[in-house]
Parts: structure tokens; C-alpha cells; sequence
């Protein structure tokens, strides 16, 4: 399993802007960031979080000044998305408390965690078996009953309602007519497609409790599980 080049090439070039590129769904994100505390929130006051897919950092961000004591890996294939993270830690002054690995989930040393989060990361992998193969890789870093938090882009595209959802998905203050039409494209192509009960399937076959899900903002899904 490995993250398509084009999709890397792509967060390298735009590494400097992606914070940037994000703030039409800050909300959501900060959302997503509120469900992870919650379900984070009787780890060890020592805890051990792999943020998987970290790019610039935006979760060890937001859980770093809330729980002092933890320590955060953070890995990402774009070099560049995570020379930003390291920067924000500097800046943040929690540096001292991250590891930054350059690479894929499975390139990690197994160490044990006692959670990870991975937000929208594995919708970039098309193929189901990569899918969860990248879902295993987590699981197989996790200590036994170590906690899961992810999202992503998904939608059933055969659906009655997908069709309204994307439209609502689009109606994103800001974005150009030609940006729509490129998502509409790409749209079960170079994001997948799977619908929400294969996105859960693919994680409890990975090694996980049946995931619930805990979340949805137009195309945007949230699951909370745990490894077996």
C-alpha cells in the first residue's frame, strides 16, 4: 500500500497554502477535533498519539497545549506538509514532544500507541485492499484496545441523496465554478468513493471494533473504534 505520487507531488507543491486552503471547512474541522478529545479523553496523562497523515500538524495542534504529558508521532509522505507541522511545533512550543516521520504509516516502527487519529487521509486511497491495508498498518501500531479516530471524504455515489449532498459540499463559499467541476471529476476517481458501510467494513477487517459513526458534514464522515 502507498500513497499515489500525484496525490504527494500535489501537498508538496501546496504545502505553504493548505492551512490557507482549508478555511472554508475550519468548522468541521474543529468539530472533528472536539469528537477526538472527547474520545481521547481517558488516555494516560502520558499518552503516546500517532497522528497518522499529519500534514501540517492541525490535530497534535489542537491536543498539545490541552494535554501536557503527551507525546506525538507525527507521519506524513510529503516532506514538505511536514517541515510545515514541525514549524507550527516550534512556533507552538511543543516540538519537544513530537517525533516527524517522513513516509507511509507501515514505513513506522510497531511501537505501541495508545491512540492514533488519521483525518481525512484515507479517502487519497482508491483501491479497497490499500485502504485497508492502511487501516491494518494503524491497528498494528496500536496497543490492545488503543483508540481510532478518523474521517473522511465518503458517499455512497449510487445514493438517491448523494446528488444533493455534493451539491451541498459545493456550495463552499468561495469556490469557483471550475473547482466544482474538477471535484465532481475526481470524485470516485482520484478520491474514493466507497460508501460508509465499506469505509467500516474496511476497518473492522483491519483489526478494529465495529466503528460508529459519530459524524457527518455533507461529504465529510467521522468513525470512532478500537483496536481488538
Amino acid at each position: 500500500m502507498s500513497t499515489p505520487p500525484a496525490v504527494t507531488q500535489a501537498f508538496n507543491a501546496h504545502a505553504e497554502a493548505y492551512d490557507r486552503n482549508l478555511e472554508p471547512i475550519l468548522a468541521i474541522k474543529g468539530t472533528l477535533h472536539l469528537l477526538i478529545r472527547w474520545q481521547f479523553s481517558g488516555l494516560p496523562d502520558a499518552a503516546r498519539v500517532l497522528v497518522a497523515g499529519a500534514g501540517t500538524g492541525a490535530e497534535a495542534r489542537f491536543l498539545a497545549p490541552i494535554f501536557p504529558r503527551w507525546r506525538f508521532t507525527l507521519v506524513d509522505p510529503s516532506e514538505a506538509m511536514l517541515a510545515v507541522g514541525r514549524r507550527n511545533a516550534v512556533a507552538e512550543g511543543f516540538a519537544d514532544r513530537c517525533e516527524f516521520h517522513v513516509g507511509l504509516v507501515s514505513s513506522l516502527a510497531a511501537d505501541p500507541f495508545d491512540a492514533a487519529t488519521s483525518v481525512l487521509v484515507s479517502h487519497f486511497l482508491t483501491d479497497a485492499a490499500d485502504r485497508q491495508a492502511y487501516f491494518a498498518e494503524i491497528a498494528r501500531r496500536l496497543k490492545p484496545g488503543g483508540l481510532l479516530f478518523n474521517a473522511d471524504l465518503c458517499a455512497d455515489l449510487l445514493d438517491p441523496s448523494f446528488g444533493s449532498v455534493m451539491d451541498l459540499w459545493l456550495a463552499q463559499a468561495g469556490m469557483p465554478d471550475e473547482r466544482k467541476v474538477s471535484f465532481r471529476a475526481v470524485f470516485g476517481r482520484g478520491v474514493a468513493a466507497h460508501g460508509p458501510a465499506e469505509v467500516e467494513a474496511m476497518i473492522a477487517r483491519a483489526g478494529f471494533s465495529a466503528p460508529a459513526q459519530c459524524f457527518q458534514a455533507a461529504l465529510i464522515r467521522g468513525w470512532v473504534t478500537a483496536r481488538m
